[in-house]
């Protein structure tokens, strides 16, 4: 049984919302929750919570009273949500676009095998793809997946397509995962590819992706130029340690 049978409707509504939104422009309106109701079939608070989603992600504008429009796109994408490279350039009214540099079925090595989670001498798949913008280069990314995913992955059109959404309709569906953002150097094959010069400053970000019951599917590492690419942060502000008037003496 594939992992697909277990999408609530709310994330199969979320889908068809997100390829409607990249069709249009910020301001039109979307459905409401009632049309959605009628339309998929289901409760309004399934429809609601497909909505909401879309809204937290910064792709919906609600309004109180109005309805639901499509939002102005965001300068940079949150940190702490992932979204296709594809989808990430359509809502910044680029045409994205990725070169693929190597697809490769072969044994992980003892590295890969400890971010996935996977016996010693498993199987994965390795994808290497220049992604771009408007045709100009804006990361160097190397993807390795479990080798469950390789006969969607190496069937996939990965240089117009998305590697996400051709998981998604192969039953694999990608639910969270955690990642850390550093700075990095280009190397000479970063500076050739991207179109830099070396040694130029990079924001690098690596992150592991599980699906909806905790295996882990994909390990990516995406190089960015640093004077292309930014992420947006949200925080909370910790209250300092008030010391009381007894520790003051």
């Amino acid at each position: 049984m594939t992992d697909a049978e277990y999408v609530p409707h709310y994330r199969r509504i979320e889908q068809v919302l997100r390829e409607r939104i990249a069709t249009l422009r910020p301001g039109e309106r979307l459905p409401s929750d009632t049309e959605l109701r009628a339309e998929f079939g289901v409760s309004r608070m399934t429809a609601r919570n497909a909505m909401q989603r879309l809204a937290e992600e910064g792709l919906v504008a609600r309004q109180p009273g109005r309805g639901s429009f499509v939002a102005e796109p965001p300068a940079h994408r949150r940190a702490n949500r992932l979204m296709t490279f594809t989808r990430e350039m359509q809502r910044r009214g680029l045409v994205p676009s990725s070169r693929l540099l190597a697809r490769t079925a072969r044994t992980a090595t003892p590295a890969e095998t400890a971010a996935l989670g996977l016996p010693a001498y498993d199987r994965i798949i390795e994808l290497r793809r220049l992604r771009c913008a408007d045709e100009r280069p804006m990361a160097v990314e190397t993807t390795v997946l479990i080798g469950a995913c390789g006969d969607i992955v190496m069937a996939a059109d990965l240089e117009h397509g998305s590697l996400h959404e051709a998981l998604l309709q192969g039953g694999f569906t990608l639910r969270r995962g955690t990642g850390t953002i550093v700075a990095e150097a280009a190397t000479d094959e970063d500076a050739r590819l991207l179109q830099l010069d070396p040694g130029a400053p990079l924001l690098v970000e690596r992150r592991v992706i599980a699906d909806g019951h905790g295996r882990r599917i994909e390990s990516t590492e995406s190089r960015y130029p640093a004077d292309r690419y930014a992420l947006d942060v949200t925080f909370d502000v910790e209250e300092p340690d008030v010391p009381s008037p007894d520790d003051r003496r």
